[in-house]
């Protein structure tokens, strides 16, 4: 039984997912353009990009997704641009001699964490990620997320759409490489969700060509408070020297928007283009055995539900109130589409919330003239519905005749009942006897045979099931 329901987890699981590839961007690749938070206050413009190679070249943007999806990009020495204010998030690197080092690894082992999932096919494959659902909502540069996606690369996509670039941004990295998990049996990736922690861990996980050297073992575990931890227990080779030319080798965080705008190549389709407006960095030389990165979330515009907190708290800097949308933002989130489109950076520039109170305290006087006039006409309304018309009347008499007869038939039938008890002998009764079977109708219930509809919750598994992902 549990074997065919295996089988039919993968079918299901073909048509259902679809299989994502993490290819390199080499020099003839498309990066994502590098939007800087500083730029959310030059109006609603888009980011333009002069999309040059070094060599002076123009560099055509690869279409993703069917074309449905750009990844644009900056001129070379604009790519490397990070932007690492802590806006967003604070972080702390431990060494192996910090005893914050060992408290920030999770044990995998330790049944109190919850059950750990083995993937199947992340364990067994190569340049291939898989979305999986949290069960909590995770804060990411101010939005939650209930889905993510993990690779076989080291590294978790947090966007929404898939493509073939995951790993140009938008990701949570504790060790960004070229990892092959299919190497050996002992190569997996495994996780655990105990709804206040999310953790991945690439665990014995090899660099193709270079499998002598050792194997890797680190995790990535998600907060449900916002916080994100990088712990690194078996670090053969420093990430320097890794390599990038088959797959980038990097660690930290990033995120991006999305922004639709009319395709050049075809009027009157659109075109979706991924900008990357923050990106964090860690210093790579400090990936050790038994090291850990530590990031603490920082409180964001988002997280304000009103125009003066939004204006007014201490917590954060150069946010704006958008009425229209009644969302609080710098304008460089991944809702930028939609604050473009309603014209918020305008709204906001002069506005205050003061002024949002007195636009809807104008309203006001023309609901007090309407309750005035219905008051006005009260006494009028009521007089008429203390004297019915004649068309109540009628239907105040119907309602009283039809329980007067209804009251009169059922009279009749006990009468009737008690002739034919008291009375068997008689003609009327010994008919009504005789017809019973031909003209009297039996009603009966079949009894049902007893069953269950087993239904399982979304998310959760049977123990004799292995998770797994896109055949």
């Amino acid at each position: 039984m549990c074997l065919s329901l295996v089988m039919l987890l993968l079918c299901l699981s073909q048509t259902e997912s679809a299989r994502v590839w993490v290819q390199q961007p080499a020099d003839n690749w498309d990066s994502v353009t590098s939007q800087q938070p500083k730029d959310s206050t030059t109006g609603d413009s888009h980011a333009h990009t002069s999309q040059k190679t070094s060599s002076g070249r123009a560099r055509i943007s690869r279409a993703v997704l069917g074309g449905g999806v750009t990844i644009e990009t900056l001129p070379d020495n604009m790519t490397r641009v990070v932007e690492d204010s802590g806006k967003y998030y604070t972080w702390r690197s431990f060494g192996p001699e910090d005893q914050r080092t060992q408290e920030l690894w999770v044990d995998m082992n330790d049944a109190r964490h919850g059950q750990v999932r083995v993937h199947g096919i992340l364990s067994n494959s190569y340049k291939q990620a898989v979305r999986v659902a949290l069960s909590f909502d995770f804060p990411f540069y101010g939005h939650y997320l209930r889905q993510i996606t993990i690779a076989t690369g080291g590294f978790i996509f947090t966007g929404d759409i898939t493509h073939r670039m995951l790993t140009t941004t938008q990701y949570i990295a504790p060790l960004m490489a070229n990892f092959d998990p299919s190497y050996s049996k002992d190569s997996t990736v495994q996780y655990l969700d105990s709804g206040e922690v999310f953790v991945v861990q690439w665990e014995h996980v090899r660099l193709p060509g270079r499998e002598s050297e050792g194997a890797f073992t680190f995790q990535a575990a998600l907060y449900k408070t916002g916080a994100i931890t990088f712990s690194y227990r078996d670090i053969p080779l420093t990430p320097d020297v890794i390599g990038s030319a088959e797959h980038p080798v990097k660690a930290g965080l990033s995120d991006a928007f999305m922004v639709t705008s009319p395709s050049p190549q075809l009027a009157g389709s659109k075109r979706q283009t991924i900008y990357e407006y923050h990106r964090i960095e860690i210093n790579t030389t400090k990936i050790t055995n038994y090291s850990a990165v530590e990031f603490t979330a920082l409180p964001t515009c988002l997280q304000h539900d009103s125009c003066d907190l939004c204006l007014s708290s201490n917590l954060t800097s150069g946010c704006s109130w958008c009425h229209v949308l009644q969302r609080c933002s710098d304008g460089m989130d991944r809702h930028r589409q939609e604050w473009m489109d309603y014209s918020c950076s305008e709204e906001s520039k002069d506005a205050t919330c003061e002024d949002y109170s007195r636009d809807e305290n104008s309203i006001a006087p023309e609901t007090e003239d309407v309750t005035s006039s219905k008051q006005n006409g009260c006494t009028r309304d009521e007089v008429k519905k203390d004297s019915p018309t004649k068309g109540d009347a009628w239907a105040n008499t119907g309602v009283i005749a039809g329980i007067a007869a209804a009251l009169v038939l059922l009279l009749a039938l006990i009468l009737v009942a008690l002739f034919v008890n008291y009375h068997p002998s008689a003609a009327s009764p010994l008919y009504l006897i005789q017809r019973r079977k031909n003209y009297w109708p039996s009603f009966k219930f079949k009894k049902q045979q007893p069953g269950y509809t087993e239904v399982e919750g979304e998310g959760h598994e049977k123990a004799c099931i292995v998770e797994a992902g896109p055949c």
